[in-house]
């Protein structure tokens, strides 16, 4: 196991080497100049240039920044004057992650439920209300959604306040929002998963064998059926957890969507290179985790990488 996991480590760290580099690259060629306006004269863009290290060669501003990162500094933004990229995510990134793992929590284990309850019930009422369910999920977008969920509770029924992150109640429609199309996928993928292994051989023989029928489910069927599900985890772990642009834009929610997208409009070189780099990281680790969860799950993923 501890091979396995140095193995998928290495293969980490490459990939973050190789993200870092393809960014930093697409950043530096992004139409557009970051130090342009009535106010700026070019002995002033010339000083801003020289500040941020962008008068020097393209190599050399590229290794002073993995010199930096490898320090913990992700440098300063172009456009909030004073504040640094790290300031940012550090101030953005705990309204996006609270808001993930709510969605996230909901959706998983309600997807996990409604998908094993449909399979255990082919063809019956249950059944086909978790398909409608999961049909609707995929099929609307999470901004229509969004809006559904405020125009219905908040404003028709003035349940549940439509935007703002101020307390709990502030946050049930934005992460029934953002987690209902993964609910959905989750549902959608282990109900076909679950249908698969509850007609193999082996589920067959258990129960000839007089294996009770929650050891069967629980050891037997959802165990081999959860695999495709721990699959698409890593992705959508990470996206979640970083935030939607569209949900928080919504929600008026000021997580890292937010200035995201204002990095991106104000071209301001820095935060953009910076967000970009910690969401792949996120989304990095998120997959490695998945990687030694594979092994944990099933010995036979990692036996076969030895």
């Amino acid at each position: 196991m501890a091979k396995y996991i140095l193995k998928r480590l290495a293969v980490s760290i490459v990939t973050l080497f190789v993200l870092i580099t393809v960014v930093f690259v697409l950043v530096r060629v992004m139409p557009g100049d970051p130090f342009t306006g009535e106010k700026i004269t070019p002995e002033i863009k010339a000083n801003l240039e020289a500040y941020y290290g962008f008068d020097k060669p393209l190599p050399v501003q590229y290794f002073t920044y993995v010199g930096n990162l490898l320090k913990g500094e992700f440098g300063y933004s172009m456009k909030f004057m004073n504040r640094s990229v790290g300031d940012i995510i550090a101030l953005s990134f705990p309204y996006s992650f609270d808001l993930g793992m709510r969605a996230l929590t909901l959706s998983i284990s309600l997807g996990l439920i409604f998908g094993i309850l449909a399979a255990r019930n082919r063809g019956k009422k249950l059944d086909l209300f978790c398909v409608v369910v999961a049909i609707l999920g995929t099929s609307i977008p999470d901004f229509i959604m969004g809006a559904l969920l405020q125009y219905v509770f908040g404003i028709e029924w003035g349940l549940l306040p439509v935007a703002q992150y101020l307390g709990f109640q502030y946050t049930i429609l934005p992460s029934i929002a953002l987690g209902f199309y993964t609910l959905a996928m989750v549902s959608r993928m282990m109900r076909a998963s679950m249908l698969e292994v509850i007609s193999q051989d082996y589920i067959k023989t258990a129960k000839s064998d007089g294996i009770s029928n929650l050891r069967i489910v629980w050891r037997h069927q959802i165990r081999n059926a959860i695999m495709p599900v721990v699959t698409m985890l890593g992705p959508v772990v990470a996206a979640t957890l970083t935030g939607t642009f569209v949900i928080e834009s919504i929600f008026a929610i000021p997580g890292m969507g937010k200035y995201y997208v204002e990095s991106v409009q104000n071209l301001d070189y820095s935060l953009v290179l910076g967000m970009t780099v910690f969401f792949g990281s996120v989304m990095i680790f998120a997959n490695f985790l998945v990687d030694i969860l594979y092994g944990i799950i099933d010995p036979r993923i990692r036996l076969g990488g030895k």
